[in-house]
């Protein structure tokens, strides 16, 4: 389907009144307080989990629970970068960089100009994120393989030493000397160093240095990476109209598991995003309520499950081997935004 310059909009009051409309988009620094520390909250329970009891179920459901909630630290920031986590406008900087964003090696300045692109040309050609989605379906040996780089750590390692790289390499000098790479890294990484060397120190101090390489590392070069994946496919990938604000975006169904392990913070209601960018995470739920209510339902792109959808995502024939197919390397996706500093693509 040819796509458009920009993507295509639908007005507010299409979905909801003016009334409904204020109380959605109200922002709450305590709600957003309280659940950055619910993210923090669950990080250290899971460790405390495997300290009082260490077994390998423990250490597995850990590695998984922290590694949801890592991705569920990088929903907060990607509210912060659409200023609707907090009422106060400079926390969603502020609080959103140091207890979300620079842990996980990402800067929500960073996220906040590259995610904005995305929003104005969602799955139209000037969307950063369609290299993401444009791919699929593809054939389940390829997702095979994706998902053993994901868990095996090597699509974290490929992109972390890019990022690295390019926050030695200053820009606009061709050959700059040591002080130079260094004063770009601090100004790229600086925060990311600082907040990871406190968690270093709180762990070591309630548990044991061992434990951020286990419970902190681990799951963020594994299962973050793999829900990641999971989360950009199930967002964009093989929706049925690039050119309809409700279905060129697609809200998965997801129970109190696929939540505590996949789905943080409502991040799988993804077409009431698009539809009002600016309302919080937490109002989604309600949101889509009233869309519902509307009778938005059946124009909304909606799949009952992430299995659902991997299923699709996954049903090219492995012997289709027709040529001019696009197979999209998440490992090299080593753009200059993605070397700025995000996680995430939302």
């Amino acid at each position: 389907m040819a796509k458009n310059p920009t993507s295509p909009r639908i007005k507010a009051t299409d979905v909801v009144d003016a009334a409904m409309l204020a109380q959605l988009r109200r922002r709450s620094n305590l709600i957003g307080l309280a659940l950055i520390a619910h993210g923090w909250g669950v990080i250290f329970l899971s460790m405390a989990a495997f300290y009082l009891l260490p077994n390998p179920i423990t250490f597995l459901v850990a590695v998984m629970l922290i590694g949801a909630r890592q991705l569920g630290l990088v929903v907060l920031m990607h509210d912060g970068a659409h200023n609707a986590l907090f009422r106060t406008q400079s926390w969603n900087n502020s609080f959103s960089d140091w207890l979300c964003a620079y842990p996980l090696l990402a800067r929500t300045d960073a996220y906040r100009r590259y995610h904005l692109q995305h929003h104005a040309n969602t799955q139209q050609q000037g969307d950063p994120d369609l290299v993401l989605s444009a791919p699929f379906p593809i054939t389940r040996k390829s997702l095979r393989r994706k998902i053993i780089r994901d868990l095996t750590g090597q699509t974290a390692y490929q992109q972390r030493k890019a990022q690295i790289i390019n926050a030695f390499t200053p820009p606009a000098l061709s050959n700059p000397s040591l002080r130079q790479r260094l004063a770009h890294f601090w100004r790229k990484l600086g925060g990311s160093v600082i907040t990871n060397l406190v968690v270093l120190g709180v762990i070591s101090l309630v548990f044991h240095w061992s434990y951020y390489l286990m419970f902190w590392l681990l799951p963020f070069m594994t299962w973050h990476m793999l829900i990641t994946r999971f989360r950009n496919i199930a967002e964009h990938a093989m929706v049925p109209d690039d050119n309809d604000p409700l279905r060129n975006a697609r809200t998965t169904k997801a129970g109190w598991v696929m939540r505590a392990f996949i789905a943080p913070y409502w991040v799988n209601y993804h077409v009431e995003h698009h539809v009002l960018m600016h309302v919080p995470c937490y109002r989604l739920v309600r949101l889509h309520k009233a869309m519902l209510a509307q009778g938005l339902g059946d124009k909304m792109e909606m799949a009952d499950s992430y299995w659902q959808v991997l299923r699709r995502a996954s049903s090219r024939p492995d012997n289709d081997d027709r040529p001019g197919k696009i197979v999209h390397d998440g490992r090299k996706r080593l753009s200059g935004n993605f070397a700025e500093g995000f996680v995430s693509e939302a």
